[in-house]
């Protein structure tokens, strides 16, 4: 069992201007997001970049990220990896650097079969005691987490949690359906991410909050406490930065969100490059136009 619930930002990792990691930047930004309510981290998910970092990487900038929360909130780690011994290698280095729990991906490039991907995740399982969070993103993935999976991963009793981030908010309701209170659903898809706790989802794994926090955090809390009309006003103003998370460029366009409001660096590592041209400009706009009718936080753009 698990007590996971309300907003746990995908947290950015930072990099320095020569493509060097910046850990202690990372370490500040991290303790930024606790100061301002959220209720636990992602690192090194999607947003953090994880298939763009060497193992060795990984590992300190977790046990950095565990030691700058300093048990404020629950650290989860993404687990992003191309087969089942690379996944299990990380996933037991993340327990001895204290993360409380894993995001398990399916393997990279290749698109399993429903036992095949039910057998890396209990191959994973298996290999360590922490809870673990799993992670459907088929447009990002091509691999779908669906009932038939599930229904395979029923008796792995640390198998806890799936983060939904196909953009089909039914997926919530089927999966009630079947399966009742078995695995505790996350929204993981920011535009859909409402939608995603009216019907059932006790979490959000969010990627803009990094840019607004506070205003993140009183969305889910004003939803929890059952004052409708403020979540909707937070979510409608929010929500053409949240359909950002859906594109491509999600990770570019996030950092930079994070570099206009002062919170962090745009820089990412390859294979990604910082947005250019039109793009860029046109994420800057819209980031600026939120800050300055932000419902909750003040703005606070970088200089």
């Amino acid at each position: 069992m698990i007590d996971w619930k309300g907003v746990f930002p995908a947290a950015t990792t930072q990099i320095r201007d020569d493509m060097s990691i910046d850990v202690g930047a990372t370490q500040k930004m991290v303790d930024n997001l606790i100061k301002d309510g959220v209720n636990g981290i992602i690192a090194l998910g999607t947003v953090g970049e994880n298939n763009s970092l060497l193992f060795e990487e990984k590992v300190e900038l977790l046990t950095a990220i565990v030691e700058v929360a300093d048990g404020r909130v629950p650290i989860v780690t993404g687990v992003s990896e191309y087969d089942e011994r690379r996944a299990v290698r990380y996933a037991q280095a993340a327990e001895k650097a204290g993360a409380d729990g894993l995001m398990l991906l399916p393997p990279m490039v290749y698109v399993p079969k429903a036992q095949e991907l039910a057998n890396h995740f209990i191959g994973v399982a298996n290999s360590t005691g922490l809870p673990i969070m799993l992670y459907n993103n088929p447009p990002a993935y091509r691999t779908v987490i669906d009932a038939e999976v599930l229904d395979l991963l029923m008796d792995v009793k640390n198998i806890v949690a799936v983060k939904e981030s196909a953009p089909d908010t039914r997926r919530f309701t089927d999966f009630l359906n079947q399966f009742g209170d078995r695995f505790s659903l996350f929204a993981g898809l920011d535009d859909v991410a409402l939608e995603g706790m009216y019907l059932g989802a006790q979490g959000w794994v969010s990627g803009l909050t990094n840019a607004f926090p506070e205003e993140s955090v009183e969305l889910i809390a004003a939803f929890e406490r059952g004052d409708h009309a403020r979540a909707l006003e937070i979510y409608r103003w929010f929500m053409p930065l949240l359909h950002l998370d859906a594109e491509h460029d999600l990770v570019q366009s996030i950092k930079l969100a994070e570099q206009v409001m002062g919170r962090g660096s745009e820089n990412v590592l390859a294979p990604r490059y910082k947005l250019e041209g039109a793009r860029r400009a046109e994420v800057i706009a819209m980031v600026e136009k939120a800050a300055e009718t932000r419902p909750v936080g003040a703005a606070k753009l970088a200089a």
